[in-house]
């Protein structure tokens, strides 16, 4: 009686070029995706550092 052998798929191991550029856009795709949830947030984080690192009061206040 023949048993019957089960084949399994086999990647080759000599080219793995792509996986590194494959895993870098899907990295890049979920911090758009991110950023686009998050939109109003990070624009809003964004402001208040820039207000208080450009306020001359901040800076001389900071000083004394």
């Amino acid at each position: 009686m023949k048993t019957k052998q089960h084949r399994s798929v086999r990647i080759p191991n000599g080219n793995k070029k792509g996986m590194g550029t494959v895993e870098i856009v899907i990295i890049i795709a979920i911090l758009v995706a991110l950023a686009l949830v998050f939109r109003g947030a990070l624009t809003s984080y964004a402001d208040n550092i820039m207000d208080f690192v450009f306020d001359d009061s901040n800076v001389i206040g900071a000083l004394n």
